[in-house]
């Protein structure tokens, strides 16, 4: 172990970033599991693993490199081989002036430097890195997609095409490919769509479709096979939509896949969604919240009673959201029930129950059976008709803290949305907290990240004189903003990663005054804009003048 579990806890105590409650649990566990305190750490939320390792490394008086972040050269890379790399925890990025510069989890392991100068004839300069970071390099030891895909496909086409055989092994490699490449590049789905003269895989990364490579129609109806029976569903049907599942395991991280298969034009569609327990970080002060967000979600979420909503459309990190304040109120004194379409992510201590239609097990037959469990909070996962409304806002009447999503534009459109599910006036306004509206946008790439000078009047043509009075003001003739040109970190995106924009509704006194008088979705925004609401644009623009994001990243985002 490079630095010992007391001495982390020591560390941590020191800066004050952790709350000494949650501290001293995580460290109960690490050592009745006999787990490194720093994994405990990153795994429940507590802190990012880059925040983490850059204490380790200032402890360590070494440099902390992110690998994520930098491109390495193929040739320098391959100094160390990959059986070594991955055994030792040890990665060479980068090389200057004779000088070889090596990211490692021990760099107190001399013998191993030594031994890597003495092969190279080359001095070595250590770094320090996480073993999630060398997770991460490990995968750029492999072929790029295009060139592995041509290899497979050049040496098995013709087998492809003549073998029914379910187990034929080209198809296996393909689909095998496919996944792996699109986990190594953070993908959050796969589609696999049939054409008339080819098959197109493409990637949804950052919430943006990619066009990846074309396969051989030949091929198609065999990936449709081996993608059907690796997750249990029926290969012969092929005029319904089916939905499935498939647990996997990359670099020794599970992967959950859920699989939807429908019929169209040109052959079978199949949709692919990556939930790896890599991406199952989201610590709620990581989410992109401002500081006075946070603080209100936090208020509201501490109360016993009561709900908090999540809304936005499919895709906008509603879920996400939910499970991280999970995360925080799950604790062995509480019971924590959750009834979701579908399970996106095991929470350990947390029952969770996955609605199926088949056995009549919708949202609200699921909540009735959750409130004989007695439980202290519940989470639905969205609420989509009245009687899940209803059940739901009894719940949360009744002593219950109830989390759940809608499918609004915008935080004060929930409240009349409730009332067109016929639920009274007044059971909205004693019941509801806090309403959470959001989307996500991507975030520049940190390493190609330029400014620019944008002037007022360019402004005008996206804003409104309201909007560009009160976050740049009218003294300013010009704004400075920030954009991403593209590099090989970013796949030549520009963009990196993402972060959401939000608006936060209190339910005040105000609030609750226009709720009973029916008001509609722009009085109640008015009240809450009066009382310090920020809005999502608003949210947004504050980040592009930070240099997170860009101007028009935030209005694709809000004016989708």
């Amino acid at each position: 172990m490079v630095i010992s579990n007391e001495r982390l806890k020591t560390i941590i105590e020191q800066l004050g970033i952790i709350a000494p409650e949650r501290l001293e649990g995580a460290m109960v566990f690490a050592q009745k599991n006999k787990t490194p305190l720093a994994e405990v750490l990153v795994d429940s939320d507590l802190i990012s693993d880059d925040h983490l390792g850059e204490i380790i490394a200032a402890e360590l008086k070494y440099e902390f490199i992110d690998l994520e972040k930098i491109v390495i050269d193929e040739a320098v890379l391959k100094i160390i081989p990959k059986v070594m790399a991955k055994a030792q925890k040890i990665i060479a990025f980068g090389r200057a002036e004779n000088v070889l510069k090596l990211a490692m989890v021990n760099p107190g392991n001399l013998r191993l430097v030594k031994l890597i100068e003495k092969k190279t004839g080359e001095q070595a300069k250590v770094y320090y890195t996480t073993a999630q970071n060398i997770e991460s390099a490990l995968t750029k030891y492999q072929q790029s997609i295009v060139k592995e895909f041509a290899k497979i496909i050049q040496e098995n086409i013709s087998e492809a095409k003549s073998s029914k055989d379910k187990n034929d092994l080209p198809i296996i490699k393909i689909v095998d490919t496919v996944i792996e490449y699109a986990y190594d590049n953070k993908a959050s789905d796969i589609h696999i769509e049939p054409l008339e003269e080819k098959t197109l895989v493409r990637f949804r990364i950052d919430g943006i479709l990619h066009d990846i490579i074309d396969l051989p129609k030949a091929v198609h109806e065999l990936i449709v096979m081996r993608i059907k029976i690796m997750s249990k569903l029926r290969t012969d049907e092929h005029l319904s939509a089916q939905d499935g599942k498939i647990r996997s395991k990359i670099n020794e991280n599970n992967l959950d896949i859920r699989v939807s298969i429908i019929p169209v034009v040109d052959g079978e569609k199949i949709v692919l969604r990556l939930l790896s327990e890599k991406n199952r970080q989201f610590g709620l002060e990581d989410l992109g919240m401002s500081a006075a967000d946070l603080f209100k979600v936090k208020k509201e979420y501490s109360k016993p009673y009561g709900m908090v909503l999540a809304t936005g459309p499919t895709g906008s990190g509603k879920t996400t959201s939910l499970y991280a304040i999970l995360k925080i109120l799950n604790r062995r004194e509480v019971n924590i029930s959750t009834i979701e379409d579908p399970v996106e992510y095991d929470i350990e201590g947390v029952n969770q129950i996955q609605v199926n239609p088949k056995t009549n097990l919708t949202f609200a037959a699921g909540l009735r059976s959750i409130l004989r469990q007695d439980p202290d909070i519940i989470m639905v996962g969205e609420i989509r008709d009245q009687d899940t409304a209803e059940i739901a806002i009894n719940s949360a009447m009744t002593g219950h803290l109830v989390l759940s999503t809608l499918h609004t534009n915008d935080a004060a459109t929930a409240l009349p949305r409730f009332l067109e599910m016929n639920i009274e006036p007044f059971l909205i306004a004693s019941t509801v907290n806090i309403i959470v509206a959001q989307r996500l946008i991507r975030k520049n790439c940190t390493e190609c990240i330029v400014s620019e000078e944008k002037t007022l009047e360019e402004l005008k043509t996206k804003f409104s004189a309201t909007l560009i009075e009160k976050l740049f003001g009218f003294d300013n003739k010009s704004i400075r903003l920030y954009r991403s040109k593209g590099c090989p970190v970013c796949g030549n995106t520009g963009y990196a990663g993402r972060i959401g924009i939000y608006e936060v509704l209190d339910v005040t006194e105000s609030i609750r005054d226009l709720i009973m008088k029916r008001a509609d979705a722009d009085q109640i925004k008015k009240m809450a804009v009066s009382e310090g609401m920020t809005t999502m644009i608003e949210d947004g623009v504050r980040k592009a003048l930070a240099g997170i994001t860009t101007i028009e990243e935030v209005l694709r985002a809000t004016r989708e």
